[in-house]
């Protein structure tokens, strides 16, 4: 994995010595609030509804470790003993003291973390495919130009006061798994018939109050001309983008108020005067970053591998190989997925003890190498399925084997009102109480792969535009209601979910949940899953079994 150099390192720490001669200026009164404000966003910091939330950076969601036990030691010593990982492969701490967190920055920067540019109108963290390097379908892995575009991105001046926040995303197989049509910058590998390397690239895609689909604006830009075409674009949107209004002001807009072919042609009339400039990227840039990227040296089957000794019988650990077992592009090793959807914990928390069990699964089996998904789960990406088995055993005593993965009970969720101070209503008990209601292993696996996901405001940090069940929290009348939307998608048929009717009180949400699922096994064919019925059926029917025939409200 990526390791800091000592410019790395340097930034890092200029960077929290900075930040503490700002805090110390703020807390003595010689910083107003208003002056404050953007610096403290630009390092990660929130004020809440409750306290200050930090937020840490996970740049392409890899993280080693010794960072992991950083971050558990951050929970126990900072906080209340846990953390948040969120849909942006992030860390959210919701309860430390303003004063301290300058303190947690130099404890981040000890171990290579950071929290810079998790928050304000800047290039936010480059997100990427969790299976990257390690997946079977793989076309080639995008990390290194991932770390390419965070080292052009960090700090640049021009890209820190930008019309709004701008999210950049990579995808690196013939699956999409990063959701790149729902970024800012959407870049998806591609490979010309002679093996060049290079990106389709999509623009305008977003979520929020204004869900929108990114659409292809160039088939393929050679990954030489990365970075130059990047800063085309965004030349473009910091010339065009609205600064008077933050609701109309992200890309999505800009691309829809000029038109993709408008959008297109600035674009490349831009990039005619950067193409093959200073920020052309040289192939031995390239290579010595995949070098960094390399993953450890597999062991062979017989040797280390699955042939040694098949698994005790046990249903359990086949539910959960099944669902949390992915496959490798080495045959005989997996990609394992540590729920953190465990039922009556909070979705992508997960305790210190946590933390530091999976830190340890992570060295013991997977070369000391972690991912944290969109999907608020962490994965461990080089596991010999000879160990599979010790592997879960010690994960299930530490709750961090639920047997679920992308079924219902695997919610996506943000924090919502009981953190946040933007939500409308509160998204935790409402993932709380559909997970109760659905907390059956045999129910789950027969309703199949279901995706469902919540946020408690518009903003949409749990995706919910994506689920094929999402809920979204909304004011109505000073009281909390949740409106469900049906149909949402990622992947290489990303679709955006649609409002069903009227929203509902949180009490009768589990129920909608139950006869939205009732409508699904009445009518699916053998073998089809959720997506695919509503995509043939349409959404009638689920109006007609959660309303009635005649749509009236749930009672």
């Amino acid at each position: 994995m990526y390791l800091y150099n000592d410019v790395d390192q340097q930034l890092v720490h200029d960077r929290v010595a900075c930040f503490r001669g700002q805090m110390e200026r703020f807390l003595g009164g010689r910083l107003s609030e208003d002056d404050f404000r953007p610096l403290r966003l630009q390092n990660g910091l929130y004020v809440q509804r409750h306290s200050p939330m930090l937020r840490v950076a996970i740049p392409y969601g890899l993280l080693s470790s010794r960072q992991l036990r950083m971050l558990a030691h951050i929970a126990r010593t900072y906080d209340r003993g846990y953390g948040h990982f969120t849909t942006r492969c992030n860390v959210q701490f919701n309860w430390v003291r303003l004063n301290q967190a300058p303190d947690i920055l130099a404890e981040l920067a000890s171990v290579q973390m950071h929290a810079i540019q998790t928050s304000g109108n800047c290039i936010r963290n480059i997100t990427c495919d969790a299976l990257a390097g390690v997946a079977a379908d793989e076309i080639f892995d995008p990390r290194p130009y991932c770390e390419i575009a965070r080292q052009w991105s960090t700090l640049a001046p021009e890209f820190m006061f930008l019309p709004r926040k701008f999210k950049i995303a990579f995808a690196g197989g013939a699956e999409d798994r990063a959701a790149i049509r729902f970024y800012d910058i959407g870049l998806w590998a591609r490979r010309t018939a002679d093996g060049t390397p290079g990106f389709e690239v999509f623009v305008g895609g977003g979520m929020g109050r204004t869900p929108m689909l990114g659409h292809s604006v160039k088939t393929f830009l050679p990954g030489t001309e990365l970075l130059n075409y990047l800063t085309a674009i965004l030349h473009v949107y910091n010339r065009h983008g609205r600064r008077d209004n933050k609701y109309k002001a992200r890309l999505k807009i800009l691309v829809k108020d000029l038109t993709l072919a408008g959008f297109a042609a600035e674009v490349e009339a831009e990039w005619r005067h950067l193409r093959g400039g200073l920020d052309t990227i040289p192939a031995e840039t390239v290579a010595a970053l995949q070098a960094l990227f390399a993953n450890p040296a597999y062991a062979t089957s017989g040797r280390d591998g699955v042939a040694d000794a098949p698994p005790p019988a046990n249903r359990e650990f086949s539910r959960w190989q099944t669902r949390n077992v992915t496959r490798h592009r080495h045959p005989d090793y997996a990609i394992v997925t540590l729920s953190l959807k465990k039922t009556g914990s909070p979705p992508g928390d997960a305790t210190a003890q946590q933390m530091e069990t999976a830190a340890d699964l992570a060295e013991r089996f997977s070369a000391g190498e972690l991912r944290v998904t969109h999907e608020q789960n962490l994965l461990l990406p080089h596991v010999a399925r000879k160990y599979l088995f010790e592997l879960w055993a010690i994960a299930v005593s530490q709750g961090l084997a639920t047997p679920n993965s992308g079924l219902l009970t695997d919610l996506v969720c943000c924090p919502g009102g009981d953190f946040c101070a933007l939500a409308n209503a509160r998204s935790i008990p409402v993932a709380t109480a559909i997970q109760q209601r659905f907390d059956d292993l045999a129910t789950l696996f027969d309703l199949g792969p279901l995706e469902l996901k919540l946020s408690g405001c518009v903003n949409s940090c749990g995706h919910h535009h994506l689920g094929h069940i999402g809920i979204l929290g909304v004011d109505k009348n000073d009281a909390e209601w949740y409106q469900v939307t049906l149909g949402g998608r990622e992947g290489n048929d990303s679709r955006i979910g649609r409002v069903i009717g009227p929203a509902f009180a949180a009490r009768d949400i589990p129920a909608v949940i139950e006869k939205i699922v009732g409508v699904y096994l009445a009518r699916r064919h053998p073998g089809e899953i959720f997506i695919d019925t509503f995509v043939r059926i349409g959404i009638e029917p689920f109006k007609s079994g959660v309303y009635g025939a005649g749509h009236g409200r749930i009672d």
